[in-house]
């Protein structure tokens, strides 16, 4: 692994905002992959629909949510490029032909029910709105948003959940979303809902004590329904190693105008609240740690 100088220097290169990266001082990383608020001027060029409807693309002011676990000293990552020009949570290999120019899919997997939706890699409708772009992406135009923003990004969250691991012992990479309401006939609308892929990213002590935690501030919270977390945490966790990860969706009416285009003066609170949580996860890894060099 690059050690902290070479790190620093890459980080200068890279296309995120990046705090406390140089510090180390929790057991815990944050991920805001879906925040991002610059547009290349390539994605207005080629839209087929008004620019606004990209807005459901976004977790809109997501990366606010996480002020207050920047300000305490928690090393965050935050992409600044949007979704509709890449998504971060999807694997390189969930390419879709029907948004990239003479694609050979004999050479890619099955495509994932994502990418049957339109919401691959890179975006290709939207349901009420129907196709995005005017023309295909060509297969050169994706491969360097690859090699610029998809993989520099999980490579920098790898290096600090490594460098997090050596340092404490164990890791928690905290992956922050926003959703718009849950709306289920005769049940109350989740205001959270805390994913790790089943169990399977996770230890459930780390789930379960996330759900307590919001349930005790008086909010509604569920594990992995309707989102269990995907590729971020998928390819970052390891169990086995110690690292763990969740993903946390916080219902967009929580902070956002009825617009759901500009923050309220409630996004302060939730972002404590997130803020909040990162420091209970953070003392949980510790001591977990702890209990286990005593036995």
């Amino acid at each position: 692994m690059p050690s902290n100088d070479n790190l620093n220097r890459e980080l200068e290169k890279l296309p995120f905002s990046v705090f406390n990266e140089d510090k180390l001082a929790f057991p815990v990383l944050v991920s805001v992959p879906h925040a991002g608020r610059l547009y290349p001027a390539e994605v207005h060029d080629n839209l087929r629909v008004s620019k606004r409807h990209l807005l459901r693309l976004e977790d809109r002011y997501a990366d606010r949510l996480a002020t207050s676990a920047i300000e305490s000293g928690f090393s965050t990552v935050i992409a600044q490029k949007p979704r509709a020009w890449i998504d971060l949570n999807r694997s390189r290999t969930e390419l879709d032909p029907g948004v990239i120019e003479g694609l050979d899919m004999t050479s890619l997997p099955n495509p994932s029910r994502k990418v049957r939706g339109g919401l691959g890699l890179v975006p290709r409708s939207l349901s009420g709105v129907g196709g995005l772009w005017q023309e295909k992406w060509s297969q050169q135009q994706i491969s360097k948003r690859i090699d610029q923003d998809h993989e520099p990004y999980h490579q920098l969250i790898s290096q600090i959940l490594y460098q997090l691991r050596l340092k404490f012992g164990g890791a928690i990479l905290l992956d922050l979303h926003s959703m718009p309401t849950i709306v289920n006939d005769g049940e109350q609308p989740p205001d959270f809902v805390i994913g790790d892929r089943f169990g399977r990213s996770s230890a459930s002590q780390f789930s379960e004590l996330s759900y307590a935690f919001f349930r005790n501030q008086g909010y509604h919270a569920q594990i992995n329904h309707p989102y269990a977390g995907g590729y971020i945490l998928e390819r970052h966790s390891n169990m086995n190693d110690n690292i763990h990860a969740i993903q946390i969706e916080v219902d967009r009416r929580l902070y956002l105008d009825e617009s759901f285009c500009e923050p309220l003066e409630t996004l302060g609170k939730i972002s404590q609240l997130v803020g909040n949580l990162t420091e209970m996860l953070s003392d949980q890894m510790t001591s977990r740690k702890e209990l286990e060099a005593a036995e």
